[in-house]
């Protein structure tokens, strides 16, 4: 493949990332990306897939999801009730396997992009169960004694949150790459995507905002990217300006707090925090 991935119209991509991605894609390894909730590991699959004209296949992972699932599922209750009832589909085999997410991207005839979201959701066993589908590019079907071979090598793009760590043979096999929280010049290319022509004070007085609460000492949940850009759409849906978040000292939570404040014990950090800043001012 000729073509790079770049940074789109709608996802801005820094130079390091943009590097791992075509690191992998011609080392075709997986490209394992971990960060920060929010931070845009899943959108990264879905612009990498429309920066290189791809299609795009989304396994969603989730604590119940069994590596199985990815290659195929064979449904033998099925077969026995249509047996049982004198269903002439039992006498293939094939009616009752229902392909997975690997299976259509193998099977595809051009390359795709194949995206395996959270896989730290799941099992610790469900990424070494996936080892030599993924090395290999195959895997064996033993309902029908068949070998499904990729067509051609998907795109692996796997997303983690660092729930819990991922055996090292599994990391071995990937090319590695960690999204940064962005700095203030990035997330202001970032917003300007989403929100074009917003004022600049306003953004200016936001961003501060946003990066001295991100940085409170205690707070539990810090938050993302995409949590400042719900943030910013809500404060230029009720027309604010930089002035409107002016705050006194003594009102520590931001405007709209509930965009950015997700859990109730970093509402009761900021609380506290203006308790304090009245009680210093009396």
């Amino acid at each position: 493949m000729t073509a790079r991935f770049e940074s789109t119209k709608d996802y801005v991509a820094t130079d390091d990332l943009t590097v791992a991605v075509n690191a992998a894609v011609t080392l075709e390894r997986p490209l394992l990306v971990k960060g920060e909730p929010g931070t845009g590991k899943t959108e990264l699959a879905k612009q990498v897939a429309a920066s290189l004209g791809l299609k795009m296949i989304e396994w969603n992972v989730k604590s119940t999801t069994r590596a199985q699932q990815g290659l195929y599922e064979y449904d033998a209750v099925s077969r026995l009730r249509d047996s049982q009832l004198g269903d002439e589909r039992v006498y293939d085999v094939k009616n009752y396997i229902k392909k997975g997410k690997l299976w259509q991207a193998f099977e595809a005839d051009e390359k795709v992009v194949l995206l395996i979201d959270e896989i730290d959701k799941a099992d610790i066993e469900f990424p070494n169960d996936l080892l030599q589908e993924l090395d290999k590019m195959e895997f064996f079907v033993y309902e029908t004694g068949e070998t499904i071979k990729a067509k051609q090598r998907p795109i692996v793009i796997i997303t983690s949150n660092n729930e819990k760590e991922l055996p090292d043979a599994f990391l071995r096999r990937c090319f590695f790459h960690y999204i940064r929280f962005p700095d203030e010049p990035i997330l202001r290319k970032i917003v300007e995507v989403h929100h074009p022509g917003i004022k600049g004070s306003l953004l200016t007085a936001a961003l501060t905002q946003f990066y001295e609460l991100r940085e409170t000492a205690g707070l539990k949940k810090k938050p993302s990217t995409s949590e400042v850009l719900d943030w910013l759409k809500l404060l230029l849906a009720e027309d604010m300006d930089a002035e409107d978040l002016k705050r006194d000292g003594v009102n520590a939570l931001p405007k709209l707090h509930g965009a950015l404040l997700k859990n109730e014990q970093d509402v009761h950090l900021f609380e506290r925090l203006a308790f304090m800043a009245r009680k210093q001012q009396r």
